[in-house]
């Protein structure tokens, strides 16, 4: 091989290297993520719309909870009791760059329906440990160890439900293929998406108006040996499959961030007793605010149907 061609692979090599290290630091590692500021698929609007639910939750008796991950990161969560004696649990699982109580106004829904709320921060995200953000894959072992958690907590008696937005709705759709403690009941996911791989490629066309080959091959072999985690591993739709608990997609109809037509794919792949809602003119992770009474009498007619085929008094 001549020179000149051996000088010219090093250095596309090393540009695909740095290229990969780029893409590791911007998506994965834990750091402040400019790109989702005035980012065009993503509504400025929800901050405004999310201030009543945060007012609400600062005047809450929360409560930092936490319990051990199953590599030693030590989890943490707000915890908030319910209003009257009660065995129905949830737990809330927030988005991508979140923290628990960025779903104030869910914990209110579930608050007022006489829940126990669980609102973790997901690792590598506010006050868990962590410095890599598991896209829904480590976080689904760390979900089990919040049912356990609270199992412990409420009973074994209780009755606990998932619910999740964004990276929080892939995580508990994840979590969904495990075996999972009988006192989970139903799982809501809010627009999912369906694996870390087919997120990553659209937003890699969307926003870089590259090809996801082989840029992205590359940042999951990074991935593997920053995080402990290929991208190909990463799929809630293959864990939707081995789902046995009934499950609530929903999605809005105007996402170009996850797009819509992931959750069909997720529904479409889910063989356990399942409903599909799309709410009209919603963009990502707006749903609730788009329709919230749609929102409410939704979930709260799932959960209703799903407790009383269980045998579960209400």
């Amino acid at each position: 091989m001549r020179t000149g061609t051996k000088i010219g692979l090093g250095v596309i090599g090393s540009g695909m290297l740095a290229a990969s290290y780029y893409f590791y630091e911007m998506a994965i590692a834990t750091n402040p993520k400019p790109f989702l500021t005035n980012n065009r698929d993503l509504s400025d609007e929800m901050v405004r719309l999310m201030q009543p639910g945060q007012t609400w939750i600062k005047e809450q008796p929360l409560e930092l909870v936490a319990t051990q991950a199953h590599d030693g990161l030590t989890l943490r969560a707000h915890y908030l009791p319910p209003l009257v004696p009660s065995d129905r649990v949830v737990i809330l699982v927030h988005g991508y760059g979140g923290v628990g109580t960025d779903l104030a106004g869910f914990a209110y829904l579930y608050h007022q329906a006489g829940f126990h709320v669980l609102m973790p921060d997901n690792r590598g995200h506010g006050k868990s440990d962590g410095n890599y953000i598991g896209f829904g894959w480590h976080d689904r072992q760390d979900c089990l160890r919040w049912i356990d958690y609270l199992v412990r907590r409420v009973g074994t008696t209780s009755s606990v439900f998932l619910h999740g937005v964004s990276m929080g709705g892939a995580t508990v759709l994840m979590t969904s293929g495990e075996t999972l403690p009988a006192q989970v009941k139903g799982i809501i996911s809010d627009c999912a998406y369906t694996s870390v791989n087919a997120v990553l490629a659209y937003q890699m066309k969307r926003m870089y108006r590259l090809p996801h080959f082989p840029f992205l091959a590359m940042t999951s072999v990074l991935t593997k040996l920053k995080a402990g985690y290929f991208f190909s591993e990463a799929s809630a739709l293959k864990q939707v499959k081995k789902a046995t608990v009934p499950i609530l997609f929903i999605h809005g109809e105007a996402d170009t961030f996850v797009p819509t037509s992931m959750v069909y794919e997720l529904y479409n792949a889910c063989q356990t007793e399942k409903e599909l809602v799309v709410i009209p003119n919603a963009a990502h992770a707006m749903a609730y605010f788009e329709a919230p009474d749609r929102y409410d009498e939704v979930v709260e007619a799932f959960v209703r149907r799903v407790l009383l085929a269980r045998d579960v008094q209400i």
